[in-house]
């Protein structure tokens, strides 16, 4: 036994050894990428991959570290991306702070460092990438272009007078707007999100603003006022965000990735998506945060969008222990994307398209890969399961900027699948599985987080607090966004939700929605989420409530409510338009056990 144990012990450590002596570690600072020097770092990080990729065999694994402390990018010397990435405007080419490409087994460690960017960048992508892994460093541009304004007086008669935040630049054009600029842009923000001064909380009952500045005038310092702004929910102490809606870019962007992992990684400004990851196959978040750097951060926002956003991916997401704060759409949101179908070539062929101005010029699906077909108007499946044979882009060559497909199918495509009704091709092979847990999520914009996918998804041990709209969405829509799919198996379970509906958005009539988009209700046959007896599972979670609306359902085959409780508290006055406690409409195979 003695001489096995010694022999294990000596294969352990030749292991050890082996996997050591692969590893090849490079530090930032040799290529010139020292910490607070203020040198434009984009040209040196493209020069260090480069260099590292020429050096290092294509298996062997590398780790990169930078020196904790701030390293600047600015547009010029960046590397050019052409990228095509769901759910964004597309303006192409893309300046890539660190465009991280056709790597194996690759870590990139920050240790601390923080990764600020000027301009319009796009600041990290990974592509085409295996078993890599980001940690230890946060992003953040210098000057946002969301411009942060405090309320300093309204009155009903003169309008509303502002100031602008110390780090915002701005001018009153020649025609008396409000502009803020920056390296290579200027916007002219026409619309907000009011944060209270004291909590941080989206002010009560206002959703989007509108902020018009037409008029300005400045009344000394950096105080302005615009006489037709005028709006008496926004009390002198309230912050404005204000905002557009244009998002040319996520702070993160992963495509075409396998196994990738980010930990301890944190974006504080980007001016799309904070993370966006599309057409990859396994993806770990670990304290990952799209938040403020601390409770004294002076910005009350983040993100222009969703804090993380998965797109057509597979295997399996998980995102735990995370902070999402600020930002000016949901926590996270995973779906796949409806292709319509806009011809019928033969009985085996469709031309499908991209429907939504911010889905398009990516990849949709791979020969072999499961799909199925949906009814529009009702959301109801049509004809069979089918396989795709073959798959390529319909009037170009190449798969960048594509906006339809042409797809050949293993079996014969049911009659009525075709032009003639609006139909939508559902991918089945591009869905993952989901964990959502321990994560905190608050003072956002819309609601909190969002699942359509069939695959099993478990929200738990999370803090909703504050989230504006709905905290939790079970989504599907053939018709505007074109976002997959029915959820079959979600547990909703042991969360915490604090006010959540102090305003009104798209898909929240109640805490938590289930809401998919069918415009023919009336005459839908089947249902659309669930299938089977408790297929939706919520259960053992902790609502804190200043109104009525708990759980709203639509088109729904098995749900289970049980062993929650709900605490009301006079916070703020009850307004919103849905006063039932549960309202389910079209749903059967249903269990609510009051507390």
């Amino acid at each position: 036994m003695r001489k096995t144990w010694i022999g294990l012990c000596a294969l352990i450590m030749a292991c050890l050894c082996s996997a050591a002596q692969a590893q090849k570690v490079y530090e930032a600072a040799r290529f010139g990428l020292k910490a607070d020097s203020k040198k434009n770092a984009a040209p040196l990080v493209q020069k260090m991959l480069d260099r590292i990729k020429q050096e290092a065999s294509p298996d062997e694994a590398v780790t990169i570290r930078f020196e904790g402390g701030r390293y600047e990018f600015h547009e010029k010397g960046a590397t050019l991306r052409e990228y095509y990435i769901s759910n964004h405007d597309q303006p192409n080419p893309k300046k890539v702070g660190l465009a991280l490409e056709d790597w194996k087994n690759l870590t990139i460690d920050g240790q601390g460092a923080q990764f600020v960017f000027y301009g319009r960048m796009l600041p990290l992508s990974l592509l085409r990438s295996e078993n890599c892994t980001l940690k230890n460093f946060s992003i953040d541009f210098a000057v946002p272009h969301i411009a942060q304004v405090t309320v300093v007086e309204n009155d009903p008669e003169k309008g509303i007078t502002f100031e602008p935040a110390p780090w915002v630049n701005y001018r009153l054009t020649k025609d008396s707007i409000f502009e803020t600029y920056g390296e290579g842009w200027s916007l002219q923000q026409g619309w907000g999100i009011a944060f209270d001064g004291k909590t941080r909380h989206v002010v009560y009952r206002t959703s989007d603003i509108a902020c018009p500045t037409k008029g300005a005038v400045s009344v000394g310092g950096r105080r302005i006022l615009a006489p037709r702004w005028k709006d008496s929910r926004l009390s002198p102490g309230t912050v404005v965000a204000m905002r557009d809606w244009y998002r040319p870019a996520p702070g993160i962007f992963l495509s075409h990735d396998t196994n990738t992992t980010l930990e301890n990684v944190k974006v504080h400004y980007a001016e799309g998506m904070g993370l966006l990851a599309q057409l990859c196959e396994n993806i770990t978040l670990e304290k990952f945060g799209v938040c403020l750097k601390g409770d004294n951060d002076p910005r009350y926002f983040t993100t222009q969008a969703d804090a993380t956003h998965f797109s057509g991916c597979k295997g399996k997401i998980v995102s735990c222990n995370g902070l999402y704060e600020g930002m000016m759409d949901d926590a996270i949101n995973v779906h796949g994307t409806y292709l319509k179908v806009v011809r019928r070539v033969d009985d085996r062929t469709l031309i499908g398209r991209y429907m939504h101005d911010q889905s398009w010029g990516f990849e949709w699906g791979r020969p072999g890969d499961e799909v199925q077909f949906v009814r529009s108007r009702t959301m109801e499946l049509t004809g069979q399961p089918n396989t795709i044979a073959s798959i390529h882009p319909y009037g170009q060559e190449q798969m960048a900027g594509v906006r339809e497909f042409e797809i050949s199918f293993t079996r014969p495509i049911d009659p009525s699948i075709s032009e003639k009704e609006k139909c939508g091709i559902e991918n089945l092979t591009w869905t993952p599985e989901v964990l959502f847990a321990g994560n905190i999520v608050r003072n956002n914009r819309a609601r909190g987080a969002l699942f359509s996918t069939p695959k099993p998804t478990v929200v738990e041990n999370n803090l909703f607090d504050h989230t504006s709209g709905t905290a939790v969405l079970l989504c599907g829509d053939c018709n505007g966004w074109y976002e997959t799919g029915a959820c079959r198996n979600v547990i909703i379970r042991n969360n915490r939700f604090v006010n959540a509906l102090t305003n009104l958005f798209q898909f929240t009539n109640a805490v938590i929605s289930i809401y998919p988009e069918i415009p023919d209700l009336q005459h839908q046959q089947q249902y659309f989420h669930g299938g089977k007896e408790g297929g939706i599972l919520i259960e053992d979670n902790e609502f804190e409530m200043f109104d009525t609306p708990v759980l709203y359902a639509k088109s729904v085959d098995g749900l289970v409510f049980r062993r929650n409780t709900i605490k009301m508290n006079q916070e703020y006055a009850p307004f919103h338009p849905n006063q039932r406690r549960f309202w389910l409409e079209r749903v059967t195979n249903v269990s609510i056990s009051e507390p």
